[in-house]
């Protein structure tokens, strides 16, 4: 096996997101005095820590941070920023660049998961707010940004659009140690799939060094846009004939907002060229009963310019692709409450959209310990489900007429359990592989991250498949 592209003084350190797909944490070490950090983000479900923590424990950040120069976040999703409060905690005081959408949301994100995770004492809120922002530099992009170093070593970054979420990034970063050989390491951060509602492609990255690459997907293929939709609207139909509720799972950034950017359509498609269901469509109401995630719809909404070209030739057609009229935010926990209740008396044929994204918390699961008894409702999942969630539970026994247990509670599942993968905010192995193949100039070393071992294994794979002529470590 040839030697590795990142020879002393350079090395590649995991602090997360190696062996998993959660906790995403890429230390860069440029030599003894500089380093650059590459997300921070919170561990789910089942999965450990670098060293093998686990919950409470694998929150510590334990690594030395006095040579950080630079935190450098590709998105806002929180197994990305939730580990920030541990990072500042251990001393980290440098800066935090992002791109200038991410910016706008990061705090939001942040002071919701502050006060889940660890006060809701609003002036402790407001100050870890303060010094976060103190510190955010945000960069536009495609524009170079030189990053301070010490001992006349040199780095720069760029960010480039990923089509994860709005504002996601994959990260070009150019680096020289004094004496060293130059290199270009590109971390992909989270990739979406080219037809992402709402979201313009990522493009392939002229040359890299390095690439340290996703696999969340690496083992699938995702279904057509076309065939997704009509999946979505199938499950929903199904709901519509039973006259029951279809319950939805999915973070409050980027899948809800692909979710109901899917709804709209569905509804004008069929208000327009009809259909066997078209007058219950035109009833149907979709509850976004999240206040985290009506709070995020708004800001895609104000941050229209950002969207791709379909998207904003439906808004100049006086389309509402984010706020339909059949849409109804619940705001309040009374509300909340009322609607499960509601629901489960009413045999209203209904979509609900929830967080958490895999059961883990949130609203979503008053609803399933209602619903899921109930063989009229059914249960869709869009996203990836991390082993040791609750999410991941109802997809393997859903279908076998199992159980789930919420909070020391079983519940039978008797309501019908799907999966529409082509949902993933993540690409799938062809993407991958064309991210790294189609490149003018390809990486000497492709290191796989974000990803469970059949996942990561498959990719390799492909990759050697396609013709990638570096090495790939899985």
């Amino acid at each position: 096996m040839s030697e590795s592209v990142l020879t002393p003084p350079y090395s590649l350190q995991h602090h997360g997101g190696r062996q998993g797909v959660t906790g995403s944490c890429h230390e860069l070490r440029i030599d003894n005095q500089n380093g650059l950090l590459v997300d921070c983000g919170l561990f789910q479900g089942a999965e450990l820590s670098a060293e093998g923590r686990s919950g409470g424990d694998a929150l510590d950040v334990r690594f030395p941070v006095d040579h950080l120069r630079a935190l450098v976040l590709t998105h806002v999703h929180i197994d990305h920023v939730g580990r920030l409060p541990w990072l500042l905690a251990a001393g980290y005081k440098g800066p935090i660049y992002c791109s200038e959408v991410s910016a706008r949301m990061l705090p939001t994100v942040l002071a919701d998961a502050f006060e889940v995770g660890i006060s809701r004492e609003a002036r402790f809120v407001e100050r870890y707010l303060q010094l976060v922002e103190s510190r955010l530099r945000p960069v536009p992009w495609g524009q170079w940004t030189d990053i301070p170093m010490q001992g006349g070593a040199l780095c720069r970054i760029r960010l480039q659009r990923a089509g994860h979420i709005l504002g996601s990034a994959y990260v070009e970063c150019d680096i020289q140690a004094a004496g060293a050989a130059a290199r270009r390491i590109v971390f992909s951060g989270d990739l979406g799939a080219p037809w992402t509602p709402l979201l313009p492609a990522p493009k392939v990255p002229w040359r890299a060094d390095l690439v340290v690459l996703e696999s969340t997907y690496g083992d699938r293929l995702h279904m057509s846009r076309r065939t997704r939709q009509q999946r979505l609207q199938a499950t929903v139909e199904h709901a519509l004939a039973n006259g029951g509720t279809v319950v939805i799972p999915a973070f409050s950034i980027g899948r809800t907002q692909e979710l109901l950017y899917e709804f709209e359509d569905i509804m004008h498609r069929q208000s327009r060229a009809g259909g066997r269901h078209a007058e219950q469509w035109a009833r149907l109401r979709v509850f976004l009963d999240s206040p985290l995630a009506s709070r995020f719809t708004a800001m895609y909404r104000e941050l229209q310019p950002y969207w791709d070209a379909e998207a904003r030739a439906r808004v100049a057609k006086g389309r509402r692709p984010l706020d339909f009229a059949q849409l109804v935010a619940i705001e309040s926990h009374d509300a909340h409450l009322a609607n499960v209740a509601r629901l489960a008396q009413t045999g209203e044929a209904a979509i609900v959209i929830a967080a958490s994204g895999m059961c883990a918390g949130g609203r979503v699961v008053n609803y399933l310990k209602t619903l899921l008894p109930d063989a009229r409702n059914d249960v869709l999942f869009v996203g990836y489900q991390a082993a040791g969630t609750p999410g991941a539970d109802i997809q393997r026994y859903g279908p076998r007429g199992g159980y789930v247990d919420f909070d020391g509670q079983r519940i039978v599942i008797r309501a019908g359990i799907h999966v529409v993968a082509g949902y993933s905010a993540h690409a799938d192995q062809n993407d991958l592989v064309r991210f790294v193949t189609r490149m003018r100039h390809q990486p000497a070393e492709v290191r796989l991250v974000h990803g469970d071992a059949g996942a990561r294994q498959g990719l390799a794979a492909a990759l050697a498949q396609a013709g990638a002529t570096g090495r790939v470590i899985p």
